[in-house]
């Protein structure tokens, strides 16, 4: 079980006994890049693999721009393949009512 591996705090809204390695894997991915630790980053690198952890990043729908610009640069990939890029919001200016 890889969630007894990672830091429990980076699951504070989820109990992560429900959690399921594979059906759940971009989820866990998502929060350990946006959260977690260097060793949790470890410990996903040995169980996904950076192959399954660079597809789930690509299709991850929201990333902060640091983490974007870290994991285009990780694994020399053009930000215009990441999902969270080319979907991100067109106006990002919040409503003036």
């Amino acid at each position: 079980m890889i969630y007894k591996k990672l830091s429990q705090r980076i699951f504070w809204d989820v109990d992560p006994h429900d959690l399921d390695e594979i059906e759940n894997r971009r989820f866990i991915v998502e929060r350990v890049i946006t959260r977690g630790t260097l060793e949790d980053w470890k410990e996903i690198k040995k169980f996904y693999g950076l192959e399954n952890i660079k597809n789930e990043i690509l299709s991850i729908r929201n990333l902060d721009i640091k983490t974007l610009n870290f994991f285009s640069s990780y694994f020399e990939i053009d930000k215009k393949y990441f999902r969270c890029y080319s979907s991100k919001q067109l106006s990002q200016t919040p409503f003036h009512y």
